[in-house]
């Protein structure tokens, strides 16, 4: 309590000194009509600068070509601008109304000093606001991450401001309180940790071209597999397909994994890379009656015709004995079916015929022998490709049974349970 009556005495005491030298309570009437006078003058002068900045300027910016100056308006620059003037003179007037009162005279200038100073950041922050809205409007800046810039470059007007604010406030030279500030450093960089990294980060993204907006990113880790939508100083922002939002730390996109999409979409054609399981059982050796029935099939039967024809030219050469399927070369149901596939794939008419078109057998497992198509859709769009895919895959399963081949299932449980 003591402690507090003394900062009341302290506060309260330089107006009695002033009282008590003045002992005239003309001189103070005298000084609140200076004010008001200084208060009115300050009114006309922030009207007539609004009228130039705001109204002018509106009118002008829309006889421009450039779009800045309207990003400036609806950013409100002028506005702040307006307000700016009239405390600039009243700046420059106390001096000259508070001559007899000094104390006030400090009092005053400080407010109005540090006024100024956020009342100037606030006007830089929205010039660098337009500046981005315009760049963001340009084809070869929308994809950069120009809000990380920004946010970087007021941080750093942000720190000069506020050491001008605490030298104005107890009369410290800015050298000495930068100084202060580098001894401070290392908690400085605490601090800031996420900030830090995510610069860092984002001048790798941009230099690296890593990511820009609008590319299709997937990231497991945090859930993420969408559209950048935003990159800033500290986070990224990725719209989910769901239409959810991830929210990225800026430094996880250069010290985690990712997968970029943009090549897949800039490409000429979407991979689809999927399998099927053939039980091993099923694989045999195909004889001439077999052979006679897959004529039917006709995208292969003039295949099965040359094939053949080479097969017994070679097994003739050589005089081989034919009683056993083993010998000599033969065909197999499981080769001929990866053959039907390629012919099916090549006539598809969704599928891009100028990249690579396969079927491969895989390593085998304890499931079966792993069939797998590797092709490229023309149609890169989500839903499109969905149905391409599928749509193989049913005619794919469904033509199994034709080579007398199985799809590998698990037993069923079901009726077998106790």
């Amino acid at each position: 309590m003591h402690k507090l009556l003394e900062k009341i005495f302290n506060f309260l005491y330089p107006i009695f000194r002033d009282w008590g030298m003045s002992r005239n309570v003309a001189s103070y009437t005298s000084l609140i009509f200076n004010i008001a006078i200084l208060i009115a003058l300050a009114y006309v002068i922030y009207y007539a600068a609004k009228f130039v900045l705001v109204t002018l300027t509106a009118i002008f910016a829309q006889r421009t070509k450039t779009k800045f100056d309207d990003y400036l308006i609806q950013n409100k620059t002028t506005r702040y601008t307006a307000y700016l003037i009239p405390f600039f003179f009243i700046y420059k007037a106390v001096p000259v109304i508070l001559d007899r009162y000094e104390y006030w005279e400090s009092i005053f200038g400080k407010i109005v000093g540090i006024y100024i100073v956020l009342l100037g950041l606030w006007i830089v922050r929205t010039v660098f606001n337009s500046l981005r809205d315009y760049l963001k409007q340009k084809p070869e800046y929308s994809d950069k991450p120009i809000d990380s810039f920004v946010q970087v470059i007021m941080i750093v007007l942000w720190i000069f401001g506020v050491a001008m604010i605490i030298s104005t406030l107890f009369g410290i030279k800015k050298g000495e309180l930068l100084t202060i500030l580098g001894t401070l450093s290392a908690i400085i960089i605490l601090i800031f940790r996420d900030t830090i990294l995510g610069f860092v980060s984002s001048v790798q993204v941009a230099i690296n071209d890593m990511v820009r907006i609008g590319d299709w990113i997937t990231m497991d880790k945090f859930g993420a597999d969408g559209d950048v939508i935003e990159i800033n100083l500290t986070t990224v922002k990725v719209r989910n397909f769901d239409n959810t939002i991830t929210t990225i730390p800026t430094y996880a996109l250069s010290s985690d994994s990712f997968q970029n999409w943009r090549g897949m979409q800039k490409s000429e054609g979407r991979r689809i890379k999927r399998h099927i399981l053939i039980k091993s059982s099923t694989i045999r050796f195909l004889n001439d009656e077999d052979l006679h029935q897959l004529k039917k099939v006709q995208l292969i039967a003039s295949y099965i015709d040359s094939r053949q024809a080479e097969i017994d030219k070679y097994n003739d050469l050589r005089g081989i004995d034919k009683t056993l399927s083993l010998n000599g070369r033969n065909m197999t149901n499981l080769g001929l079916f990866r053959k039907y596939i390629i012919q099916y794939l090549t006539d598809h008419p969704g599928l891009n015929k100028n990249m690579h078109i396969i079927c491969r057998q895989l390593q085998s497992t304890a499931h079966g022998v792993p069939l797998e198509i590797y092709v490229f859709s023309s149609d890169k769009r989500w839903a499109n490709y969905e149905y391409i895919m599928a749509d193989i895959f049913d005619h794919v399963m469904a033509s199994v049974r034709y080579f007398d081949l199985e799809i590998f299932e698990l037993p069923s449980q079901i009726g077998k349970l106790e």
